[in-house]
């Protein structure tokens, strides 16, 4: 395993009191994703940014992809663009699902006005986006994008759905700077990192009542940040004997296994992705290290159990994504024979949304984008409407268990 660097992040005692905070906050919510150990994520609360759970209000009904069937439109097409394979494809594969369930209703009801979903995989890898967006934008038939999904391609294609004024809306990418750019095509449907720091540095401090907190980071442009603003919303409690980047893509975690053991936090924070995430916290536990785990919404996958086995029992995660439920959960499984994963409810919404747009007649790029600028309507996962840099006017963050 290879230590990048070592930051200032302090350790924590006390898995006592975090344990408390766990069980005082479990509530009766839908369960997701059941894996071959028989452990599944089950979501517990919603957090506001001061980390305190507050009840979930009711939400409007979500706008139907199937539309009033009525509409006519000339032959577009959406794509979607992300990671269909690769280590951590199951993040991928989960919105461009939703997405297609979402094209396939409104296809079924709308014969006047028949929409292509085309998929682009990008293995999640920055270099890769960056040969599939010209591909994208090239296609005068495609006039809006689901996705890119992570963060590292994102910022390295938004420049060329910008020039081409493409609607590009990402269902997950949550880097804060990604709406500093300037695009003017670029939206997100989900919280940045900035705001799930906040509430989640908040939720050790209230409602863990941690003391110490060790945080690593799997060094790509999303964790890194991510873990910087987790690092400076935990304050003093941020162990520094253990502020801690590795790298995608490692396996071996001895020497920041033994790192956490000598600070002897009782809580730990990875931000990251579950390939990496299911192999740490295994080695932790082998190790001997107790403190509660806590993960980022890159790590909300039904493979992080799949692959860490019992080792993810009782892993807290955090995540802009709401839980799936309902009919639109009913209909996925139904469809694909699983039940929908992190980001496909988002993945569903986003096909909605621009589906909406097209059945309004905005079937050109510049209707389309202008479309999204000023949707304001509610979907499976939350109501969505953007500030004119692309950022949500309202989310929260939702923690999960591991049970």
């Amino acid at each position: 395993m290879r230590v990048a660097m070592a930051r200032n992040v302090i350790a924590l005692g006390g898995a006592s009191v975090i344990a408390l905070g766990l069980a005082g906050c479990t509530q009766s919510k839908p369960q997701e994703n059941a894996a071959q150990t028989g452990l599944q994520i089950t979501a517990l609360s919603q957090i506001d940014p001061n980390g305190v759970n507050i009840p979930t209000p009711p939400g409007a009904a979500p706008a139907n992809p199937a539309g009033n069937g009525n509409a006519t439109c000339r032959p577009v097409s959406l794509a979607f663009a992300g990671a269909l394979t690769g280590p951590n494809s199951a993040l991928g594969i989960n919105i461009r699902n939703g997405a297609q369930l979402a094209i396939d209703q409104h296809n079924a009801a709308t014969p006047g006005c028949q929409v292509q979903l085309k998929p682009f995989d990008t293995g999640g890898e920055p270099q890769t986006a960056t040969s599939v967006a010209p591909q994208i934008v090239d296609d005068q038939f495609t006039i809006g994008l689901i996705g890119m999904v992570f963060s590292g391609e994102t910022k390295a294609t938004g420049a060329v759905f910008n020039q081409a004024g493409m609607a590009e809306v990402s269902p997950s990418a949550t880097s804060a700077s990604l709406s500093d750019n300037g695009w003017k095509t670029f939206f997100r449907g989900v919280a940045n990192d900035s705001m799930q720091a906040q509430s989640v540095g908040n939720y050790f401090k209230n409602t863990l009542k941690a003391q110490k907190v060790c945080v690593v980071d799997d060094s790509t442009d999303y964790g890194l940040p991510l873990a910087t603003s987790i690092r400076q919303a935990l304050g003093p409690i941020a162990n520094a004997d253990c502020a801690i980047s590795v790298k995608q893509g490692d396996k071996e975690f001895s020497a920041a296994v033994n790192q956490i053991k000598g600070a002897k936090p009782d809580a730990i924070y990875y931000a990251g992705y579950y390939a990496g995430a299911a192999p740490f916290v295994q080695q932790l536990r082998d190790g001997g290290v107790t403190a509660t785990f806590v993960g980022s919404d890159g790590v909300k996958d039904p493979e992080f159990i799949k692959q860490a086995g019992q080792a993810s029992k009782d892993a807290i995660l955090t995540c802009p994504c709401g839980p799936n439920a309902g009919t639109f959960a009913d209909e996925y499984t139904k469809k694909y024979g699983k039940a929908p994963g992190t980001y496909s409810a988002e993945g569903y919404d986003i096909a909605t949304l621009l589906l909406k747009g097209i059945d309004s007649g905005a079937n050109t790029r510049p209707a389309l984008l202008a479309f999204v600028r000023n949707y304001n309507g509610d979907g499976v996962a939350r109501h969505y409407q953007w500030t004119p840099k692309g950022e949500l006017t309202s989310s929260l963050i939702w923690t999960y268990k591991v049970q």
